[in-house]
């Protein structure tokens, strides 16, 4: 399989490049297909789930502006990425990603839609939550630091690795859609796994969500546990 190799070549350049830091890969399920949702930094964030998950069934939601780059198109059909419209709805993404996750691959999806350019959680967008929800598979919220892209490219200019750490969550689940109430649903949905992942980052990452009341309670919740 192409991906294989593929795969260890990615592998091998962020263990040279980078140091990187898994916490709580004990939430990675032992089997079946899931859902990871992640905060996106930098442009290194789209090869990270091929380091932590040790499965070659993976599907990339990336943006479509991407697909006008010849490396971009040629390492997507390595990596199984699926370009997708962020700003409308993309119906044939959609029937693509649900073809894929029927026959068992897992899906990466990015909430924000875009890089941030801020360094920190920006808006989360509701395709992606929809998308979630129309699934019915669990979801793995990821924290990621380390990888902004001016830090990040900054760091290797002066040969320096960059540390970059990756926070696993517990996984959870979001009910179906109701019939009604549908677009105060998604926007629930979408703050739900926002929040997911805020809480899994530095306090100073967690941007627009930072005073965000469910987010409280997960860190609240989380302490408790603690």
């Amino acid at each position: 399989m192409r991906l294989k190799p593929t795969r260890f070549l990615i592998r091998l350049l962020l263990r040279l490049l980078t140091r990187i830091e898994v916490r709580h890969r004990e939430h990675i399920p032992a089997e079946g297909n899931f859902v990871i949702a992640s905060n996106h930094l930098g442009l290194v964030d789209a090869f990270l789930p091929f380091y932590i998950i040790n499965n070659t069934n993976l599907v990339l939601l990336v943006g479509e502006k991407w697909e006008k780059m010849w490396i971009m198109r040629w390492l997507g059909r390595r990596l199984n990425f699926v370009f997708v419209d962020r700003f409308n709805p993309d119906i044939r993404a959609i029937r693509e990603v649900i073809s894929r996750m029927k026959q068992g691959e897992i899906l990466v999806i990015t909430p924000e839609g875009t890089r941030s350019k801020v360094g920190y959680l920006i808006e989360g967008k509701q395709g992606v939550s929809y998308l979630a929800a129309k699934l019915g598979l669990p979801i793995l919220p990821a924290g990621i630091s380390g990888t902004f892209d001016p830090f990040f490219f900054g760091q290797l200019k002066r040969l320096k690795r960059p540390r970059v750490t990756v926070n696993l969550g517990p996984l959870f689940s979001l009910p179906p859609l109701p019939v009604e109430g549908r677009e105060e649903a998604l926007q629930n949905y979408t703050d739900e796994i926002m929040c997911r992942i805020a809480a899994l980052l530095p306090e100073g990452q967690r941007g627009v969500y930072a005073e965000h009341a469910r987010l409280k309670e997960l860190l609240g919740e989380s302490s408790a546990a603690g």
